[in-house]
């Protein structure tokens, strides 16, 4: 299940890589990322119950019993302050990651794709990471020194979850306005700490249909994160329902062969119908033929899916960030 929590790493990668500094590993955001909400949720709750007693307070109260009551709550306070203060750190905050390096490759042929639309996006050239992170996601960076006996032996630990994914990148106006700002994913099953890494920057500099994401535009992003599951075969090229199922099509046409895909949220969004986000989708995939003749390819296979979606703004991305550097002072 796709959680704020892959959000957040995914801001993390590439905000370090921006900023020309080493990002925090997959499962240490996860666990700051966890403490963190935590915290919050508890926040919320007592300013609920705060406001909930203040109402009792009646206009013939004295001063006395308010001066008391305000002495209560400035200690309260103080304490609340003291406890954050005091906070334990985190077994190996302040350690760094080695530096994430853009990788230049060949694209491979098949795998990654764009789901937006435009015309299909080529594969990433930090495709390659993907290759790198899986053989490093097993390994714990903070594994050295005196703390190598507490790490658990690779064997022990659970088998990470794995997912085809997509990672979309859009930017959001003064107004409220989202715009797509790129949007990079792939079919084949991904281990998140290793494909979410991969493909934060994939879709912040390598879709070609965008520039690559500047500085200048960190607070202004937001990051949904798509897990894939459930894919099946459809019996026809309207078997599938809005808004529940993404779809991905195949067909030849002129000896030629294309593909391209929808995520589940993409014709909704766009306000289509099942026929005109089958014809966007072919023109995606690069189909150039007249509209009233989408159904004479007959070589065209659908296949649906469906996917788990989590969104996350800079804001609050932003202030996770701040708290954590304040646990590491």
């Amino acid at each position: 299940m796709a959680t704020t929590g892959h959000c957040a790493y995914c801001f993390e990668i590439l905000a370090a890589d921006l900023e020309n500094r080493e990002p925090l590993e997959y499962t240490r955001v996860q666990d700051l990322w966890t403490q963190h909400q935590s915290l919050s949720k508890l926040k919320a709750a007592e300013s609920g119950e705060q406001e909930e007693e203040d109402p009792d307070l009646q206009d013939g109260d004295d001063l006395e019993d308010d001066s008391e009551m305000d002495g209560l709550e400035k200690r309260d306070d103080e304490e609340e302050e003291g406890a954050e203060k005091e906070a334990p750190k985190p077994a190996g905050f302040g350690l760094r990651l080695p530096s994430i390096n853009r990788l230049q490759v060949p694209s491979p042929s098949s795998g990654s794709s764009s789901s937006t639309p435009s015309s299909l996006s080529t594969t990433s050239s930090r495709a390659a990471l993907r290759d790198t992170s899986k053989s490093s996601s097993n390994t714990s960076f903070f594994s050295f020194g005196s703390r190598r006996s507490q790490q658990p032996s690779p064997d022990s630990r659970p088998r990470e979850e794995a997912h085809p994914l997509f990672v979309t990148w859009n930017t959001i106006s003064s107004r409220g306005h989202k715009s797509l700002r790129g949007c990079i994913g792939t079919f084949d099953p991904q281990e998140l700490s290793g494909g979410l890494r991969s493909y934060a920057l994939t879709a912040a500099f390598d879709d070609t249909r965008f520039p690559p994401i500047s500085t200048s535009e960190l607070n202004t992003l937001s990051n949904s994160i798509t897990l894939l599951m459930l894919f099946e075969p459809a019996s026809h090229p309207m078997d599938w329902d809005l808004g529940t199922h993404g779809i991905r099509i195949t067909f030849s046409h002129h000896s030629k062969r294309y593909g391209a895909t929808y995520l589940p949220d993409v014709a909704v969004e766009q306000g289509w119908t099942k026929e005109e986000t089958i014809v966007s989708l072919m023109r995606k995939a690069g189909w150039n033929g007249r509209r009233e003749t989408w159904r004479d390819v007959k070589s065209l296979g659908v296949v649906r899916y469906q996917g788990s979606k989590a969104t996350l703004g800079w804001e609050e991305w932003k202030a996770w960030r701040r708290w954590v550097q304040e646990l590491g002072k």
